[in-house]
């Protein structure tokens, strides 16, 4: 929101107050904190300090390159639930200190490589944050940057004794540096870099094609080297160089306003502290990275549909893992209680383990949300339990969005949480591996009271994702084993990338939306999601062959695949009409399926690492490996899978693609051959290829096409090819098996000879380029 009418003049929607000046710092030795007294005007004389608000601002030296800031009008306000689970590893000891400059003006709080600096001149509002080294400079908050506002506008000051009728505000402007670009906030789909825009930290189900965003994620990254998570899981107002160019503005309605910036120097070291803050990714089983199949979306199917479609897969040489039970396994208007459809399955157990047994898929999903339509028996039942959330007066809260009368499942009870975890199980018992946890957007605000009274319903209605993917992961867990849990999640908030995976929701059949797509997953990757993954094809329409083909190539380079449609079905025979043309369909799927297999035991080391460093494996900005290079933060066209494979899908239908390739030698994938880099390079592709890149230095262990077991097949011991980029001494790649355990390291010594191949068994070639 702008409270500004331009440079000069404030907006007449608001009254706004800000800090003029710190009137007095106070040291806390023991805390590792300092607290600045900031009063709304200047103080010359001791009448000044009537009639007037003041802002307490708290620093705290947190670990390690983080410091909190804490911004407080009143600090008598309730401190209102839910919060966000930090520290959920444990916390680093701090090693901050306070120290005053020779003069006694100055203040600095040091937490590591990162220092805040508070300036001493009288009557001066100006806190500066910079490598403790003096290396870098990195934002301040200067002047008239902290302040309170009113809305409407005040006409009388004592028109505060009732806030009833006015909104409250808390703000702060960080100072945005000469070419500095914004990227993260979670998976959104506009422009990559967030400069000029206005964004708002608020879950809602809108698509893939405008400001809303299914997974609103409250921490950016700045091209400088740090970022800022901003703490509460209430709607947040961003104005990113929009109201003031040379100004980041966060806003939230209350009386406090917190945010850490973390310093990396570089942005991978960056998500590493915010994923010890906010945590890190569980890794994922080997199994889930081969292919999932949907029915679709409002498609009818039933076990005969089901059958045709993996036995005709199979029979193609396209190996289905995972076959997905989409929203129709249940009966209409009775979502979601858990129960099969008796008229389309009404064994689906026995089906379950038929198609199991007969090898024509290894693993099953099904699709469930945290709503409960009325038509279903389970809505009285779970209403007169108290499992659904209620108003204030006691009413189940309903609505006809979605599904007709529907309750929202109140996590907050933790009866109402065993019992859906109760759900869970039964379908585990069925057969069932993996669950889709879609919705979860839609949480009313207005009118409602939650089972915890301690909750405040705004801030509920982004944290719900949490609870609600936590809930359901755990319950995974429990069943199969702390790491052979996978969901297929749509919205999320900080701390949800701990429940993986998550997928990028509803986007139309077209080159935009696939471009869209691109740039939602780049984002979500700035916020410690190690893993993504879109609808292949789109989900939205019947994708045109060709938009189809170049979203396989896309869609399998991501850590995970899935075909999953709308009104139309996404086998690929039927989106070409079965052609036998060179490069239909079917066989573009075939090939990219199998390069996939091929890549899997470089994918998997790659996720270990990603895991546990807290980075992105699947959509991976360039900017994250090469971030002194200015072109690789305005890249949102292309990716990195992991760190050493650049890749980019192709939008036009002729085949046409641009590629921009960061400084440095790199080999064409396809034939092996160096292309230098800091550089565009502009060239045509078939089905059969898309651009891809790897890096000089890279050890790159590929596997089998084709055999056995899966995508968890055993590759270490499989056979396949090693080849050398452009190796030199001491470059590495780590070897690590199905179950996500190192078991040896191939390193090319200073006699350029590659060793370790003792920890690989099976036939292996060695390929040498560049």
């Amino acid at each position: 929101m702008k409270f500004r009418d331009g440079m000069w003049l404030v907006n007449d929607q608001f009254t706004v107050q800000h800090a003029e000046e710190v009137y007095s710092v106070t040291a806390h030795e023991e805390q590792k904190s300092v607290t600045l007294l900031a009063p709304t005007k200047k103080i010359f004389s001791r009448g000044d300090t009537l009639n007037l608000a003041t802002l307490s601002v708290e620093l705290e030296a947190q670990f390690d390159g983080v410091i909190s800031l804490e911004v407080t009008h009143h600090a008598g306000a309730r401190r209102l639930g839910p919060d966000f689970d930090l520290f959920p590893d444990g916390r680093p000891e701090s090693d901050g200190a306070i120290k005053k400059s020779a003069e006694g003006k100055e203040t600095t709080l040091t937490s590591g490589s990162l220092s805040a600096t508070i300036s001493g001149n009288d009557h001066t509002f100006d806190i500066k944050f910079h490598a403790t080294d003096g290396s870098k400079h990195l934002t301040s908050l200067l002047h008239r940057s902290v302040g309170l506002a009113y809305s409407p506008a005040l006409s009388n000051p004592k028109q505060v004794e009732d806030l009833s009728a006015h909104k409250h505000y808390v703000f702060t402007q960080t100072e945005l540096s000469v070419g500095e670009s914004i990227h993260g906030l979670g998976e959104r789909f506009g422009a990559w870099n967030k400069i000029g825009q206005n964004i708002e930290v608020w879950n809602e189900d809108g698509g893939t094609s405008s400001e809303q965003a299914y997974k609103n994620i409250s921490f950016w990254l700045s091209s400088r080297g740090y970022g800022v998570f901003i703490d509460t899981p209430d709607k947040i107002d961003l104005e990113i160089g929009s109201e003031r160019c040379s100004r980041l503005q966060t806003t939230v309605e209350g009386q406090r306003l917190k945010w850490y910036l973390i310093y990396g120097p570089t942005p991978k070291e960056v998500l590493t502290k915010y994923s010890i803050l906010t945590g890190k990714a569980n890794r994922v089983p080997a199994w889930s990275y081969g292919l999932w199949l949907s029915t679709s979306f409002t498609t009818s199917y039933d076990e005969d549909t089901v059958n045709h479609f993996v036995s005709r897969m199979a029979e193609s040489k396209i190996p289905v893992e995972v076959f997905h039970f989409d929203c129709f396994w249940l009966r209409a208007f009775h979502w979601c209680d858990f129960v099969w459809d008796p008229e389309y399955f009404p064994d689906a157990k026995g089906q379950i383990q038929r198609g199991k047994e007969a090898g024509l898929f290894n693993k099953v999903s099904v699709w469930t949300n945290p709503y409960v339509g009325q038509a279903s028996p389970v809505f009285k039942y779970a209403a007169e339990k108290g499992y659904l959330l209620k108003k204030t007066n006691g009413d189940v809260w309903q609505w006809d969005l979605w599904q007709t009368g529907m309750g929202v499942v109140d996590f907050t009870n933790p009866e109402a949480c065993e019992w859906f975890s109760g759900c869970m199980d039964k379908l585990f018992d069925m057969g069932v591996d993996s669950i889709k946890t879609d919705f979860g957007e839609r949480i009313p605000t207005k009118n409602v009271q939650w089972h915890d009274k301690s909750v405040d319903p705004s801030r509920m209605h982004n944290y719900y994702a949490f609870i609600y993917n936590k809930l359901v992961y755990e319950a995974v867990q429990k069943r199969f084993g702390k790491n052979d849990a996978i969901l297929f999640a749509r919205t999320a908030c900080a701390g949800s990338q701990r429940f993986p995976l998550q997928w990028g929701g509803d986007c139309e059949s077209t080159p935009a939306a696939l471009a869209e797509s691109v740039r939602g997953g780049l984002s979500l990757g700035l916020a410690s999601f190690a893993f993504w993954t879109s609808d292949i094809g789109g989900f939205e329409g019947k994708p045109p062959p060709w938009i189809y083909k170049r979203w396989v190539a896309f869609g399998l380079l991501n850590s995970h695949s899935r075909l999953h449609g709308s009104n139309s079905y996404r086998v690929p025979w039927l989106v070409d009409n079965s052609s036998t043309e060179p490069e239909n369909c079917t066989d573009v799927l075939r090939h990219w399926v199998q390069l996939k297999r091929q890549l899997m035991p470089y994918l998997y080391a790659q996720s270990i690492e990603s895991v546990a460093s807290g980075w992105p494996t699947s959509v991976r900005a360039v900017a994250l490996e090469f971030p002194d290079d200015p072109t690789s933060w305005y890249c949102d066209r292309e990716f990195m899978v992991g760190s050493q494979i650049l890749a980019a899908p192709v939008f036009e239908e002729d085949g046409s693609a641009e590629i921009y390739l960061p400084p440095g030698r790199w080999f064409n994938f396809w034939d092996g051959k160096e292309v230098p880099g800091g550089r565009w390079i502009r060239e045509k592709y078939g089905f059969l290829q898309t651009p891809l890149y790897v890096r000089e230095g890279t050890i790159l262990v590929l596997g089998q096409a084709e055999g056995s077991g899966g995508f968890g097949y055993d590759w270490l011991n499989s056979g396949g090819e090693v080849r050398l980029y452009g190796a030199k001494g001491g470059d590495k790649a780590v070897l690590v098996d199905t179950n996500g355990d190192a078991k040896g390291t191939l390193e090319v010594d200073w006699d350029e000879k590659l060793i370790g191949l003792d920890a690989l068994s099976g036939e292996w070639k060695v390929s040498k380029l560049g």
